[in-house]
């Protein structure tokens, strides 16, 4: 961790720019937009934080517009970084959510390495740590002084990596219920698959591709992350605005249009009891 025991505390080591907060801003809100609509038209309520991840990222880019001429505030800087630092640990929240439905939605609770009665709670408790360590780090940081900044680093540093832990674990329980369902469907998926074949491409296989593929792209951001907070205030990437936008923003904003082409209410549809009369009665959509 760099010691940042000097006085040359900056809460920007460079001017933000106007121009990369407003295209940011503009591509999370349309993103974020089709996601409602995504949301409300298929009922996929267990989305919502995945939702409200976006409306914290638009937010947060409106703010880093403010920040061009008030590099000096301390409530904008604040709301700005907390914002998009808390936006990934509410993704994450959903991308759980979605692998524990879609298990059983294809009647495969025993090809489960983690229990279905367990898997939601763990690895959104996990996140919910995480998710708090971060807010609780980034709130302290945002207090403007070099103590409190150290302090807040810590935690945000260890929020980071407990966010890595869980969603590393995530991604093996995500591959290794992949590999055995391909191995051992079951007869939910063997009837799925009969109805779809001529339909339509996307199936429950595609819902996991937009899983590691938001997946992956988190767990980059979240070592950039690590690796940025890790290097203290005067750190050469946080001093650099333009490692954030290549390894934050646009990677973040990837992992939200990935879950739109991918999105699980292709399959999962509304709640567990509609699904199950989606099963026996399927309607076709597109």
């Amino acid at each position: 961790m760099a010691s940042n025991d000097h006085i040359d505390f900056k809460l920007y080591r460079y001017t933000p720019s106007t121009a990369a907060a407003v295209v940011f801003a503009v591509l999370f809100f349309l993103t974020t937009i089709y996601h409602i609509y995504q949301l409300y038209r298929r009922r996929a309520w267990y989305f919502i934080a995945f939702v409200i991840g976006g409306i914290f990222q638009i937010i947060g880019y409106i703010c880093r517009i403010l920040a061009h001429n008030n590099t000096d505030s301390v409530p904008i800087y604040s709301i700005q970084a907390i914002l998009i630092l808390l936006a990934p640990p509410l993704y994450a929240a959903s991308i759980y959510m979605v692998l524990g439905r879609l298990i059983v939605y294809l009647r495969a609770e025993g090809l489960s390495v983690v229990s279905i009665k367990w898997m939601t709670k763990v690895f959104v408790t996990g996140d919910v740590i995480a998710f708090v360590m971060q807010a609780a780090g980034g709130g302290i940081m945002a207090s403007g002084t070099i103590s409190s900044y150290n302090l807040g680093e810590h935690v945000t540093v260890g929020g980071l990596c407990v966010q890595l832990v869980f969603f590393g674990l995530f991604i093996i329980t995500c591959a290794l219920f992949h590999l055995r369902i391909r191995k051992k469907p079951t007869p939910e998926v063997i009837a799925l698959a009969a109805r779809l074949n001529e339909r339509t491409t996307r199936s429950w296989q595609t819902v996991l591709v937009g899983l590691y593929a938001a997946s992956a792209l988190i767990l980059v951001r979240s070592i950039f992350r690590l690796v940025e907070y890790a290097q203290g205030n005067a750190g050469y990437l946080i001093s650099h605005e333009v490692f954030m936008y290549v390894f934050d923003s646009t990677l973040m904003f990837l992992a939200m249009v990935a879950m739109n082409i991918f999105h699980p209410s292709m399959i999962l549809v509304g709640s567990q009891k509609e699904r199950d009369a989606e099963m026996e009665y399927p309607t076709y959509h597109t």
